[in-house]
């Protein structure tokens, strides 16, 4: 273990990690931070849950792109950033726990932007994020004249965007959403241009590990939503053979989604070009948020089946199937076309998606959905060892 996971030095120069640096892997104050996004993660899957329960899917679905993408940029830019400077010393530990402190502030505004479609309490999270962020970043360029450049551009560009979120608060609500987008498309190209002229060290190990890490919670998302939904169905109808179908269909969905992710070292080489950098890192918001959805579907599943939810079992079996289908098809893209070799292997995810999206349609979807997953990891695992 690295000596200053712990054992903190009270202030140290915040000089760039190597990206060579053997060993690297999580500290404890990254895992910390992590616990934060569980809760946040359970926000947002819940408001996403209730909202499609109550025939409303329309109206969430916008709500939930936009609060995951809060959620998961918070995320990220701290991830990216702690794999290029993170070094330990008490300054640093402040601050990450003013961005833990901002997150949990967002955290508690994700209710309210689905019931208001009021954007207030996440944007002031952001400002307790980002005020330490920006001091992260400046730390970073007084310590290394290397990467001052990006450094600097990444402290200037996060207080302008943050500026415009703020801003944003006082417009109209009826331009929430186009406004919304094009925050979104300003923050993804932030990275972009801020890493032109001197690419931060990041450590692709690192980074790799915490995206895994990530994934591990979101997929704890869907454990904890189907058990909720299992525990009141049980407690109404008892422990039925139809039941037992969802159980254990719904386990088979999350150990294979889990099983997809992590069945192969991760191919390709992110510090090959910076178009596969962002491609890939970008790319897993899709992974994450039909992740957490995966485990709304389960639970509606579970309520239209005990008549909790105003919807049809076959409209739940498509809120199952919609993010599972795109949770296969989203790591096709970003990792399995790279090592396939012939058209069979380029037709699995395709062909696994789009018999996912036809479950709901013939019936017990979960159990379905379950099946053609557990058939997918056994053939990938074949042609992998093969």
């Amino acid at each position: 273990m690295h000596e200053t996971e712990t054992r903190p030095r009270w202030i140290t120069p915040m000089r760039p990690r190597s990206p060579d640096e053997a060993h690297r892997a999580a500290t404890p104050l990254e895992l910390l931070f992590d616990l934060v996004f569980v809760v946040a993660v359970a926000q947002a899957a819940s408001s996403l849950h209730h909202g499609i329960a109550e025939g409303h899917v329309g109206e969430v679905l916008p709500y939930y792109v936009m609060v995951f993408f809060a959620i998961w940029w918070a995320w990220m830019t701290f991830t990216w950033f702690a794999s290029s400077y993170d070094n330990d010393d008490v300054p640093y530990r402040l601050l990450v726990f003013v961005q833990m402190t901002g997150a949990l502030i967002v955290a508690s505004g994700v209710e309210q932007v689905f019931v208001e479609q009021d954007l207030t309490v996440i944007v002031i999270g952001y400002v307790v994020m980002r005020i330490a962020g920006v001091a992260q970043w400046l730390r970073a360029a007084q310590a290394d004249p290397s990467h001052r450049p990006a450094d600097l551009r990444y402290a200037i560009g996060t207080v302008l965007l943050q500026v415009g979120w703020v801003l944003l608060l006082s417009m109209p609500k009826a331009a929430l959403l186009p406004l919304f987008v094009v925050g979104v498309v300003l923050e993804l190209l932030l990275p972009i241009w801020a890493e032109r002229p001197s690419p931060t060290p990041w450590h692709e190990h690192h980074i790799r590990e915490r995206y895994g890490l990530f994934t591990i919670i979101v997929l704890g998302e869907a454990i904890l939503s189907n058990s909720v939904a299992i525990r009141v169905a049980a407690d109404e109808v008892g422990m039925t053979g139809s039941l037992m179908t969802f159980i254990v269909g719904g386990l088979l969905i999350v150990y294979s989604m889990w099983w997809l992710y992590f069945y192969q070292p991760a191919p390709g080489n992110l510090t090959s070009s910076m178009r596969v950098a962002f491609t890939w890192a970008y790319g897993h918001w899709l992974i994450f948020a039909s992740s957490a959805a995966v485990g709304v579907g389960l639970a509606l599943a579970i309520d239209a089946f005990t008549h909790n939810a105003e919807i049809t079992v076959t409209e739940a079996g498509l809120a199952l199937a919609v993010p599972t289908a795109l949770y296969v098809l989203s790591l096709w893209v970003l990792q399995d076309h790279i090592n396939e070799k012939t058209w069979f292997d380029t037709l699995l995810n395709p062909v696994a998606a789009v018999l996912i999206l036809l479950t709901p349609f013939v019936g017990n979807a979960v159990l379905l959905t379950g099946i053609i997953l557990v058939v997918l990891v056994a053939l990938r695992l074949i042609r992998h060892l093969e």
